[in-house]
C-alpha cells in the first residue's frame, strides 16, 4: 500500500503557548479545564505580561492551574480567592491580578468574597469555571447545580423545595456597579474558544486600566461528576446548561460609556 504524507501548513499546526510547561495534563477526558488554561496561558503571552502576572488559585480542580502556567501564583483558602487577588492587586496595582475558581469554590464558600470584590470594582478578573457540580470531591451538588439534575448528594435530582435554585452568579455581577465587563462563556467549539479567549483577553485589559472588576464565567462539563463520555457530556451542556446559563456579555461599560 502507497503511503502518503499528510503535510498542514505551517499556520494550522497549534503551538503549545510558552508559558505552559511540560507536566502531563491530569484532567479527566473531556474537562474544560485545560482548554481554559491554554486560553489563560496565550492571553497573558500575547499581553507581554508574563512578568507581571499573577494568579490566585484556590481549592478544587481548579487549583491544579498553578502546575501547567509558569507564572507568579498564590493559594487561596477554600473560597478566598477574591480577597487575597484584592490584596495583591493593592499591594502591586501594576500587576495583572486574576483568580481562577470553579463554582463550588466561587459561588458557595467563597460567595461573600465573591460578591464584595466585585461589587467594590476591585481592578482584578475573575475566571469562574461553572460544570454544576463539585467535580473533585465526588460529584455532589453545587450551588450552580440545575434543578432536577441529579448527583452524588441529590441521586434523585435537585429539588427547589429541598435544596433552593440555581445560583446566577454572573446574572447578579452585572448588576454590581463596581463591575465593568461581565460575561459567561464556553469551550465546547472552536468558534466558543475564539470567544471566550476574546473575553478572557478585554477582562483582562479592563484589569490593567483600572476600569473595575470583572467576571468571565465559562460554562463547562464535568464527565466524571455527570457519569457521561466527553461527547454526552457536551451535548447535555448545550441542551441544559445553555438555555438556563444562556452564552455572552452581561455587561460590559466600555460600551455603555459610549
Amino acid at each position: 500500500m502507497e503511503t502518503i504524507d499528510i503535510i498542514q501548513p505551517k499556520n494550522l499546526v497549534y503551538k503549545k503557548p510558552d508559558l505552559m510547561n511540560d507536566n502531563d495534563m491530569h484532567y479527566c477526558p473531556g474537562c474544560s479545564h485545560g482548554v481554559v488554561h491554554k486560553l489563560v496561558a496565550e492571553v497573558i503571552e500575547e499581553m507581554g505580561l508574563a512578568d507581571k502576572a499573577v494568579g490566585i488559585s484556590p481549592v478544587g480542580c481548579a487549583v491544579f492551574i498553578y502546575n501547567y502556567i509558569d507564572i507568579d501564583w498564590q493559594e487561596a483558602a477554600h473560597g478566598r480567592a477574591p480577597a487575597l487577588a484584592t490584596a495583591i492587586k493593592r499591594l502591586w496595582p501594576d500587576r495583572l491580578v486574576f483568580t481562577y475558581q470553579g463554582d463550588g469554590d466561587l459561588a458557595c464558600i467563597g460567595t461573600a468574597e465573591t460578591i464584595h470584590a466585585l461589587n467594590r470594582g476591585e481592578n482584578i478578573t475573575i475566571i469562574f469555571i461553572n460544570n454544576a457540580i463539585y467535580g473533585m470531591t465526588g460529584g455532589q451538588m453545587a450551588p450552580t447545580t440545575l434543578l432536577g439534575m441529579p448527583t452524588a448528594t441529590c441521586p434523585t435530582g435537585r429539588q427547589a423545595d429541598i435544596h433552593g435554585y440555581p445560583l446566577k452568579i454572573t446574572e447578579i455581577a452585572a448588576h454590581l456597579q463596581g463591575t465593568a465587563y461581565v460575561t459567561r462563556q464556553s469551550v465546547h467549539t472552536v468558534a466558543a474558544i475564539r470567544k471566550a479567549k476574546k473575553a478572557i483577553r478585554k477582562a483582562f485589559e479592563n484589569s490593567m486600566e483600572n476600569k473595575g472588576s470583572n467576571l468571565v464565567e465559562i460554562v463547562s462539563t464535568c464527565s466524571s461528576g455527570w457519569k457521561m463520555t466527553p461527547a454526552e457530556s457536551n451535548k447535555w451542556m448545550e441542551e441544559n446548561m445553555f438555555p438556563f446559563y444562556p452564552l455572552g456579555d452581561m455587561k460590559d461599560s466600555s460600551k455603555d460609556n459610549k
